[in-house]
């Protein structure tokens, strides 16, 4: 047999080794396509043949050292993951629906936005506990000896430990007590005051539609102390429950809006017992606070539905609130039984407490406009009106007072509101800040009103909401994304019928509204009233065009009917009332161009009135 020189073995021996190469860690090889070249002892790559990143020259390493901090990018970002909402982002979002507003909004998003905070910290800490426990669990089972387990009679083995240090002296006889829990964030819940209509039980259900969580609306007129005729204060609790398809979890993290909570401060009391006013108020202090109510179920037929369901275009599932709680039809839970006992914990619900709380502005007006004549009376005026455009509380249904520079509403803003400067910008749309007494809202006006000291304390968030003008009603009207200009328009799109409104015609529609003193309710009660015939004329006729003019606002004619084959004439009508309307406008703003004023009073008197 013949043998092959000891030079070629070692040769082929160095072929059929691995070629050694490095890499450099800030540049990763992306891709290798190795072209050999074959040399007298093997081969070796090409440094062409290495096509590197782009990422040479910035701080990234593909090591990690434990107790260094994070470099790059990295570095910034927060320790639990990158928020998914904001508060900015929830004003956003609230803009496309509720006009106006934009201190409610801006302090209604603050505290949702720190309430869901508070649950995903308190989630964190329960699965840093759980992760704690798991490896105690596993650091026991590798020093338990396998022969405890085989043979469970035997003796389990012991570890000798070190000796503790002795403890410092103590009048106990004992070390002192070290509490070394984390921080615990407490809940803090809202409530809304302002007049019927101007958007309270829209902002709540918008911000439960956009956390995709589950929401529930009760009223607290029926509520009663328990043992009487009436509703019990956890019957709110049942409804969130059933709005989560029975999810204890996930409604466990929701939220409760109790509308006209002011009923409950100003029941009458019966035959010497307050079983609809003082009693609820007690009833509700520990549900909103955090306790654990049995909620036993009672499915109705075709009642039950997957909640939340956050509209297109939304924050996904997927973001703070949400995450772990999404609804599906799929994966939530099998209908309940009938009898069936659940135990919800209200420490994480969400409270929002909204009202009209007629007659609290007098309340608060009597408190800032004390003098020092007449031992502590009230210097405003009892009844009437000055004329000079400032507010008065004894005139039902006022229109909202801006606040100019040098009037008495902006020293009492000044006074009782330190943030507020006159430097304050209006609004994104120009319209001005108007005087709302609500704002100057303190706890002591709302015992006065009626609420007890201890139902008071536990709501912290207050936030007021302004009378609408005659400008946000116009707003109302044309801009969120279901405007009813939109509803309406759509609803007769349904039918093949094109309408229209002119500029006149929804100025005069929003005066209207005005007058009936209901807020936003009642623009759709004025547009019910102007489409009534259209809507029973229309559907299965010859119409296919319909015209809302400022004749048919002000209830002089009715709608105009146009077939097919007029849409040139439906728009050449539009054309011409909407110049008309601009001539009548340009011709106003000249005369009020005209017009001098003297003093701030007349400027007021002149803002108040429109003119």
């Amino acid at each position: 047999m013949r043998r092959l020189p000891r030079v070629a073995s070692a040769v082929g021996r160095r072929q059929l080794q691995p070629f050694p190469f490095h890499c450099s860690r800030a540049s990763p090889i992306t891709a290798i396509a190795p072209h050999r070249e074959f040399t007298s002892l093997g081969f070796r790559l090409l440094p062409s043949d290495f096509h590197r990143s782009d990422f040479t020259s910035q701080p990234f390493t593909g090591s990690y050292e434990a107790g260094l901090p994070t470099s790059g990018p990295l570095g910034s970002a927060p320790a639990f993951g990158t928020p998914r909402l904001t508060p900015r982002m929830l004003k956003q979002y609230l803009d496309q629906y509720v006009v106006g507003q934009d201190r409610a909004k801006k302090i209604l998003s603050v505290a949702v936005y720190n309430h869901y905070q508070r649950i995903m910290e308190l989630q964190r800490q329960d699965e840093a506990a759980a992760e704690l426990m798991a490896q105690r669990e596993r650091r026991a089972s590798v020093e338990a000896h396998p022969m405890e387990s085989e043979f469970p009679g035997q003796q389990r083995t012991v570890h000798i430990r070190p000796p503790p240090r002795e403890p410092d002296h103590h009048p106990f006889g004992q070390s002192p007590l070290t509490d070394e829990s984390p921080v615990q964030l407490e809940k803090s819940n809202i409530l809304l005051l302002g007049p019927s209509g101007v958007g309270k039980t829209l902002m709540a259900k918008t911000l439960a539609r956009v956390l995709d969580v589950p929401f529930s609306m009760s009223d607290c007129t029926p509520f009663t102390q328990a043992g009487y005729i009436g509703e019990d204060a956890e019957v709110c609790v049942h409804r969130l429950l059933a709005a989560a398809n029975y999810d204890v979890e996930k409604a466990e993290r929701g939220i409760i809006c109790l509308d006209e909570i002011d009923k409950i401060a100003t029941a009458k009391v019966s035959h010497g017992k307050d079983v609809s006013g003082e009693g609820v108020q007690q009833a509700l202090l520990k549900i909103i606070e955090g306790t654990t109510i049995q909620v036993q179920a009672k499915p109705e037929r075709h009642s039950s539905r997957p909640a939340g369901g956050a509209p297109p275009g939304s924050f996904p599932p997927g973001g703070m609130p949400g995450a772990g709680y999404s609804s599906s039809a799929s994966g939530g839970p099998s209908p309940p039984s009938k009898g069936e006992v659940y135990n919800v914990r209200t420490d994480n619900i969400l409270f929002i407490f909204s009202g009209a709380f007629v007659g609290l502005n007098k309340v608060v007006m009597d408190r800032v406009s004390k003098g020092s004549m007449g031992f502590g009376q009230p210097v405003r005026a009892s009844s009437g009106s000055s004329g000079d455009g400032h507010y008065n509380p004894s005139i039902p249904n006022q229109p909202p007072v801006p606040i100019l520079p040098g009037s008495e509403e902006e020293a009492l803003y000044k006074k009782h509101l330190p943030f507020f400067t006159s430097a304050t910008p209006a609004s994104s749309h120009g319209d001005p800040i108007y005087f709302n007494p609500l704002d100057l809202l303190t706890p002591t006006d709302l015992q006065n009103f009626g609420f007890i000291p201890e139902l008071v304390g536990r709501i912290p968030v207050t936030t007021a909401l302004s009378p609408l003008s005659h400008s946000l009603l116009l707003r109302i009207l044309t801009e969120p994304r279901n405007s009813l200009i939109t509803q309406y328009e759509t609803l007769f799109d349904l039918s093949g019928i094109k309408l229209s409104f002119t500029t006149a015609a929804l100025h005069k529609i929003a005066s209207n509204a005005i007058a009936m003193g209901t807020g936003a309710r009642a623009l759709r009660t004025e547009l019910e009233t102007l489409l009534s015939d259209p809507m029973f004329e229309g559907p299965g006729s010859s119409v296919k065009f319909v015209l809302v003019t400022e004749n048919v606002a002000v209830r002089n004619e009715k709608p105009i009917y146009l077939g097919r084959g007029h849409g040139s004439r439906f728009h050449s009508m539009i054309a011409a009332e909407e110049s008309e309307w601009e001539a009548r406008q340009q011709k106003r703003a000249e005369s009020n161009s005209n017009d001098k004023v003297s003093s701030f009073a007349e400027y007021r008197k002149s803002a108040t009135t429109g003119q």
